[in-house]
C-alpha cells in the first residue's frame, strides 16, 4: 500500500545513465514546481528532456494503435533501468519568450486544440439564463416561437450559408441566383443577386440568403413553416431571423432552450478559440484587457494644461507691458530734453 502511495506522490528515476548522468537515482515530487539546476553540462537537459520526457512520449506512443505508429515511427527507450509513476509529459523549448498576449503555455504545447476538441464533442451546452440543458429545435418551435413575436413585425428569414470562410463563393452565389432567390446578404450589407458581386478571396466572409420576407400576423404559418424548411435545408439546421428595429435571433436544430427561447450555435472547436472571432470574447477580443480612456485622468490633463496656459499668457502680458512702460519712459524723456 505504501509503494502505491508513494508512485502517487513522487516520480521515481532509477539507473538513469544518458549522456552524463551516472546511474542517478531520483524522486520528483508529483504536483510541485520542480526546478533543476547545476553547472553547464551537469546532466540538467538529459535528465528532464532525455530521460524523463523521452520515457512520457514513447509510452504514449505505444498506447496508439498499430495502424497509428506506422506513420509515427519508432522512439528509442532512454537508458534507464526504471521510470514510475510517470504521467504523459509535456516538454516546452528554451527559447526567448513570447509577449504576445495571445500565446500561452497551452497555444505553445498544443494542450488547447485537443481541448477544444473535446469541449466541442462532448460538452453539453447550458442555457445562459436558466441553466438548463439545451436540446434539439424542431421547425414547430421555431415557428412558434416566431409567431410569438408582436403583431405587425417585420421580419426577413435568412440562410447562413458562409460563416467566416475565406473564398470569393461565386459558384454560392450563382447557385443561389439559379434557384430563384433575389437577394442575399453579405458581410452585413445587402446585394441583389443581379449585380456582381465582387468579394477578396483572402478575407473571410458571412453570407446569408434572404429566403423570405414577411410581417408577423394570424394566417401566414403555411408559408412560415415551408420558408423555414427551406432555410433549414439551404444552411445544414441554422435559421437566422432580422428583425427589422429589433435584434437578431438565431435559430438551430441543434441547440435550443425550449423554455427561455434562447438558442445557440452549434458548438465547434473554434467556439473554444479566443483567437477566432466565432469564440473571442467581444469586449476584449480574446486578448482579456482592454484599453479605455480614463476621464479623470483627462480631466487633470486637461486642468494642467489651461493653468499652463494662463500662466504663460499672463506672463506673456506682464512683460509686454513692461517693455511698453519702458518705451513710454523714454519717449517722455526724449520730449522733455527737446
Amino acid at each position: 500500500m505504501s509503494t502505491k502511495m508513494d508512485v502517487r506522490k513522487y516520480i521515481k528515476i532509477r539507473g538513469a545513465n544518458e549522456n552524463n548522468l551516472k546511474n542517478i537515482d531520483v524522486d520528483i515530487p508529483r504536483n510541485e514546481l520542480v526546478v533543476l539546476t547545476g553547472l553547464s553540462g551537469s546532466g540538467k537537459s538529459s535528465l528532464a528532456f532525455d530521460t524523463i520526457y523521452a520515457e512520457g512520449q514513447r509510452r504514449y506512443m505505444e498506447s496508439l494503435s498499430s495502424y497509428a505508429r506506422q506513420f509515427l515511427g519508432q522512439m528509442e527507450k532512454p537508458d534507464v533501468e526504471s521510470i514510475e509513476g510517470l504521467s504523459p509529459a509535456i516538454s516546452i523549448d528554451q527559447k526567448s519568450t513570447n509577449h504576445n498576449p495571445r500565446s500561452t503555455v497551452g497555444t505553445v504545447t498544443e494542450i488547447y486544440d485537443y481541448f477544444r476538441l473535446l469541449y466541442a464533442r462532448v460538452g453539453i451546452p447550458h442555457c445562459p439564463k436558466c441553466g438548463k440543458a439545451i436540446s434539439k429545435q424542431t421547425v414547430d418551435q421555431m415557428v412558434d416561437r416566431i409567431m410569438s413575436m408582436p403583431e405587425g413585425t417585420k421580419i426577413q428569414l435568412l440562410a447562413p450559408v458562409v460563416r467566416g470562410r475565406k473564398g470569393t463563393h461565386a459558384k454560392l452565389l450563382e447557385k443561389a441566383k439559379k434557384s430563384g432567390y433575389v437577394r442575399v446578404r453579405v458581410d452585413g450589407n445587402m446585394y441583389e443577386l443581379t449585380e456582381e458581386i465582387i468579394l477578396d478571396k483572402n478575407l473571410k466572409h458571412n453570407i446569408e440568403i434572404i429566403v423570405d420576407r414577411l410581417i408577423v400576423k394570424q394566417g401566414i404559418e403555411k408559408r412560415l413553416t415551408d420558408s423555414v424548411e427551406s432555410v433549414l435545408h439551404l444552411s445544414e439546421g441554422l435559421l437566422s431571423v432580422d428583425v427589422i428595429g429589433g435584434e437578431m435571433l438565431n435559430f438551430s436544430q441543434s441547440f435550443s432552450c425550449p423554455d427561455c427561447g434562447i438558442s445557440i450555435e452549434e458548438i465547434e472547436p473554434r467556439s473554444f478559440s479566443f483567437n477566432n472571432p466565432f469564440g473571442a470574447c467581444p469586449t476584449c477580443y480574446g486578448l482579456g484587457y482592454k484599453m479605455e480612456f480614463s476621464e479623470d485622468l483627462m480631466i487633470v490633463l486637461y486642468r494642467q494644461i489651461k493653468f499652463s496656459l494662463m500662466r504663460y499668457f499672463r506672463r506673456c502680458a506682464e512683460n509686454i507691458i513692461l517693455i511698453w512702460k519702458h518705451r513710454l519712459k523714454n519717449i517722455r524723456r526724449k520730449s522733455m530734453i527737446f
